[in-house]
């Protein structure tokens, strides 16, 4: 049976993808395989949110070009192949496919077509799909990724996302709850919804609030996240919801991506920093112990040392517990590439202003998990950690917390003490075991 091996850049919607083309290749008669060595397809599957990340793809493509034997594949899907097309082709002569984040349903002719010699490229965005009738190869089998929203609508100035995955969709209520239901048969007890905006998400009968109370109320699902949300869409009834529902974890990853209202309007962002600020205060008064983390960007065209560092107020008054964060990329194409030359940051100073965010952030987290020592609380068991003898656990409130190896099973839960931080991450000892659900058969995986 011919081989497939895929490697997934980029955020979860991107994994929940490779789950996608996995499965619709297994499908076809595919066998996923976990290294590229003598694949008959090699795939990857990208990103296009910053230059770093293309630049990085194509020199994999490079590296990769060493595996590929008589009759091989080699192809690009996602984000990055959406947003350069057939100028991927001219750039790496070996890439003999090309496919978007809507064409995931002709690939298993796409590859047969490119295997016989034809270059073969698809990038048309198709408003109806979602992929209902897919069953995802999943490579997660404690916590299931599982996309409820397609596209986005708000098109911030500095975002490739609308021009790569097209405009808003969503899935039917019915169809988000029956694949989570599918999920929890499966062995995995949590489930992660997600959207560009997720919070938005509606399917013309139902808002998000109900597909929180629905999905909530799946039998055996313990644990329901999702990402990332919109600080415009987080209503009353969404809140509500959050609020209500037992399942429905105690973190939010919130982007402010700036703290200065004058940037975020530059951004359209569509709101300011009082009442993304206020967004906060709204989530927390409701939610006790809720964790908020988020993303910034700094260096964006025009930004002021004032500006900057009412970024770095805002982030002290949010007291976020973690941060992603970046210096701004330009995006061919997109509003922010047509400002003024003169806005344009110095490279030196956009790095020199990531490095006190990331040391502000870093000192918030510190202290809030010094604090926190002694605690006992409920984690999940997800995977072996990259430390030796060690065991990688998630609290409710998405801390990392790793244990020792033999402290419990895979998918099982504990109760644990934290004794231990390095700033970012605790180590703790389990103080209550639980027995592991049963878990379905792993499949061979491919890294993500």
């Amino acid at each position: 049976m011919p081989t497939v091996y895929i490697e997934t850049y980029g955020c979860q919607m991107n994994v929940s993808d490779t789950e996608l083309m996995l499965g619709k290749l297994a499908a076809h008669g595919y066998t996923p395989v976990d290294g590229p060595d003598g694949a008959d397809v090699i795939l990857l599957n990208t990103c296009a949110i910053r230059d770093h990340a293309e630049q990085r793809v194509i020199g994999r493509l490079g590296e990769l070009k060493r595996f590929m034997t008589k009759g091989s594949v080699m192809g690009v899907t996602g984000c990055m192949a959406q947003r350069l097309g057939p100028q991927l082709l001219e750039k790496a002569r070996h890439v003999s496919l090309v496919v978007g984040p809507d064409a995931y349903r002709a690939l298993p002719d796409l590859v047969d077509r490119a295997r016989t010699g034809e270059r073969a490229i698809q990038t048309s965005f198709d408003m109806e799909e979602h992929y209902e009738d897919f069953q995802p190869k999943r490579f997660d089998h404690v916590k299931a990724w599982i996309p409820v929203q397609r596209g986005c609508d708000y098109r911030c100035t500095y975002c490739i996302v609308p021009y790569t995955r097209g405009p808003e969709r969503s899935r039917a209520l019915a169809d988000v709850v029956r694949e989570v239901e599918t999920t929890v048969t499966e062995g995995m007890t949590e489930a992660v919804l997600l959207g560009q905006t997720v919070n938005s998400w509606t399917d013309g009968t139902h808002d998000f609030a109900d597909l929180l109370r629905a999905v909530g109320a799946v039998p055996g699902l313990r644990r329901l996240r999702f990402t990332s949300p919109h600080p415009n869409d987080f209503t009353d009834r969404v809140i509500a919801a959050m609020a209500e529902v037992e399942s429905v974890c105690e973190h939010v990853h919130l982007p402010m991506q700036s703290g200065s209202s004058a940037m975020l309007k530059r951004m359209l962002r569509r709101y300011s920093r009082e009442t993304y600020l206020e967004c906060v205060g709204r989530l927390r008064a409701a939610i006790p112990g809720l964790n908020v983390t988020t993303d910034i960007i700094v260096g964006f065209p025009g930004e002021t040392d004032a500006e900057f560092e009412e970024t770095l107020s805002a982030v002290r008054a949010a007291n976020f517990s973690d941060a992603f964060t970046f210096k701004f990329s330009p995006r061919d194409g997109t509003p922010a590439t047509k400002m003024p030359a003169e806005w344009t940051i110095p490279d030196e100073v956009a790095s020199a202003r990531l490095e006190r965010l990331v040391a502000t952030v870093r000192g918030m987290a510190r202290e809030q998990n010094l604090a926190m020592l002694g605690r006992t609380c409920e984690v999940l068991v997800e995977k072996e950690a990259r430390k030796n003898d060690m065991l990688q656990a998630r609290t409710r409130d998405f801390k990392t917390v790793l244990l020792p190896a033999g402290a419990g099973a895979i998918g099982s839960y504990l109760e644990v003490q934290l004794n231990g931080t390095t700033g970012s991450t605790f180590t703790g000892q389990a103080v209550k075991r639980e027995r592991a659900l049963p878990m379905a058969s792993p499949a061979a995986l491919a890294p993500a």
